[in-house]
């Protein structure tokens, strides 16, 4: 006779299932091999994966009776030892985390999501909501939902590809990292700043200010689409900007708008001890005034000529482009002794792409296309603080944290 037994129960999340069922178990000298439970709205799922001794298996009928009195419903199913012991076998597979994000999460993303999961012979081993509860009384326009997916097996290049198609036309972000120790252990969060830290490009709203702003903008957009060489984009550029005075630096500055979730986010990076960095191909004045702002450990920027109160139209010294960002990553992890998997990078245009490759997460931020097609994860339908969902965190935990 078999020995192994898998029991399901459900009922009022108020009630003291799983102590009563414990207790029941305990009659018979069992031993738990596998448990689930879950609460959803006051409704309890349990589930046990149990051994009971032969020499108790006459108990077994006394079971099946005191079942009914735990819970009006339950599952009681013997499991064979082969299958037992294939599911023992299956421990070491591979283990992936998907995130699902967007303002509302529907049936229709959970459907197309779960449905090429299945294609894929990927299996879920659990779903969790890590976004808060939201009142359907309230009128939000920012709210957040988020489920993250517990997967096993490996996913193939061509899973990849078909959650960027999912993701591309239902307006819902989904990530897909391995569920490995550095997953849950960053240590360094780097940022471009334009478009990503602030919902502006600085040296467009300087070109305004100087009268060219048709001009500089035109050059910004093909340079962060990866249509011209950074480096010569922002030289000329500036060199539009030749003459402009310095106060219009600070009027630029005075004006910048952060990005959605951002304060909130580095308030949390902040208090968790993570170090972070501005690794830019911006301009140094801004950076240090977000870094002042925003408790920000490190600035890597270009810098602006400034001769008699006018900017020259040059920028000082090596300018910051796409492989510097990657290798300035690289040299603050080493300096900060972390490991390159434990860093995370964010950023938007084609010049962060380097920079997002050699990261443990790399992030593509409300990018350009080419960028999110390019990048292993992007985030498009959230505030920037939604980084926390990608690092496993729950909202409910920031709520304690916080208070």
């Amino acid at each position: 006779m078999e020995d192994l037994f898998l029991i399901r129960i459900f009922g009022d999340g108020g009630k003291s299932l799983t102590t009563r069922m414990s207790a029941l178990l305990a009659e018979v000298e069992a031993d738990i091999l596998d448990i689930g439970q879950s609460v959803i709205h006051n409704n309890l799922s349990l589930a046990m994966l149990v051994y009971i001794p032969n020499q108790k298996t006459d108990a077994l009928l006394k079971i099946e009776e005191k079942l009914a009195t735990v819970s009006e419903k339950f599952v009681f199913a013997r499991v064979s030892s082969e299958r037992y012991e294939k599911w023992v076998e299956k421990q070491g597979a591979p283990r992936y985390v998907l995130t699902l994000l967007a303002r509302k999460i529907r049936a229709s993303h959970m459907a197309a999501v779960t449905e090429l999961i299945s294609t894929d012979n990927l299996k879920v081993d659990g779903i969790k909501r890590l976004s808060g509860r939201v009142s359907r009384n309230s009128v939000n326009t920012s709210s957040k939902a988020c489920f993250e997916f517990s997967i096993r097996g490996k996913p193939t290049q061509k899973f990849r590809e078909n959650l960027i198609a999912i993701s591309s036309k239902s307006q819902v972000d989904i990530a897909l990292q391995e569920d490995g120790i550095y997953r849950r252990h960053r240590r360094l969060v780097a940022f471009d700043m334009d478009s990503t830290l602030i919902a502006a490009e600085v040296i467009d709203e300087l070109g305004d200010l100087a009268g060219v702003g048709a001009q500089v903008k035109k050059i910004t957009a093909r340079a962060m689409a990866g249509e011209l060489d950074f480096s010569d984009s922002l030289r000329r550029r500036v060199s539009l900007l030749q003459g402009l005075s310095e106060s219009s630096l600070e009027k630029v500055a005075s004006m910048m708008p952060l990005t959605e979730g951002v304060e909130q986010l580095f308030k949390i990076l902040n208090r968790l001890g993570y170090k972070t960095a501005i690794i830019s191909g911006g301009f140094t004045f801004f950076g240090d005034k977000l870094k002042s702002r925003l408790g920000i450990d490190h600035v890597y920027a270009n810098e602006l000529e400034i001769k008699e109160n006018c900017l020259t139209g040059q920028v000082l010294g090596p300018i910051i482009g796409a492989q510097q960002k990657s290798e300035i990553l690289q040299q603050i992890a080493a300096r900060e002794n972390i490991s390159l998997e434990q860093t995370i990078a964010v950023g938007d245009g084609a010049n962060d792409l380097p920079m997002l490759s050699a990261s443990g997460l790399g992030i593509a931020f409300n990018a350009k296309p080419m960028v999110r097609k390019a990048a292993n994860q992007s985030i498009s339908t959230l505030g920037l603080d939604s980084l926390l969902y990608l690092m496993g965190i729950r909202d409910h935990e920031l709520n304690t944290f916080l208070s």
